[in-house]
Parts: structure tokens; sequence; C-alpha cells
């Protein structure tokens, strides 16, 4: 049940990502301001950001029960399920931005799961450039 439900968020994340990226393609009314950056292709990218962080937040989480995620590298943390669900949470939006503290540690597949966050991380940006530059172009013809 719980792999279901993994899966079932990793499709919700990668749906919303492509949607992003093929939103307005019908739409050539897109209204911009002077500095030429959509406030709707901006809302939909920090929208796109939150899901990410959710989703993969979710993940962490219901993995951790497993033992299977992460590992704090701090003696004597707390164990609490509210605690870990915050670490869950703060874990996916350090990766998805890249800061990565090395604070909390991925093991066995969280490694992995960590990497596509991390890619996600670096390519959501690029879309949203690439958004707009789609934009400008389509604005001048």
């Amino acid at each position: 049940m719980n792999m279901i439900l993994i899966i079932v968020i990793f499709f919700v994340i990668a749906r919303s990502i492509i949607q992003f990226i093929t939103h307005g393609e019908k739409d050539t009314n897109i209204k911009t301001h002077k500095t030429s950056i959509s406030l709707e292709v901006f809302y939909t990218l920090i929208m796109i950001y939150c899901i990410v962080i959710v989703g993969f937040g979710l993940i962490y989480f219901m993995l951790s029960f497993y033992e299977l995620t992460l590992v704090e590298n701090v003696e004597n943390g707390d164990s609490s399920l509210i605690s870990l669900f915050f670490r869950s949470f703060y874990f996916s939006g350090v990766t998805l931005l890249t800061i990565g503290y090395g604070d909390i540690t991925p093991i066995g597949i969280g490694r992995f799961i960590a990497v596509i966050q991390a890619l996600i991380g670096y390519l959501l940006p690029t879309a949203f450039v690439l958004k707009i530059v789609h934009i400008n172009f389509q604005q001048k013809t």
C-alpha cells in the first residue's frame, strides 16, 4: 500500500512539472510586465517547487518508517513522529534547492530518490528561463 502511494506521489510530481513546461502553448495572449516576466509562469514555478518539496517530503517520511531513507548526523536526535515528519520536509527542501547542509544524510534507496529530486531542482529553473524566452519570442512574432 505504501509503495503504491509513493508511486502516485511521484507521478503527481511528474505531471505537475510536465504541465508547467507545456502550459500556455495554446495561449499567446499572456500578459507580461515591463520586465517581460510572466507572473503566471513565476507563480506556477513557485507552486511546482512547493509540490515537489511536499511530494518528496512525503516519500522520505513514508520510507523512513522502514529506515530506508534518512539518517540524522546528530547524536541523541528526537525520534518522535512529528520530528521525523519535519525532518523529511526539511531534507526535501534542502535537497531540491541544492543547499545540502550535510546534517541529514540519505541512505539506501533514499540516495537514489535524493539524486532524482536534486536533478529536478536543477531542471526547474532551466525550464522557467526557457518558458520566459518562449513567451518573449511569441510576443515578438
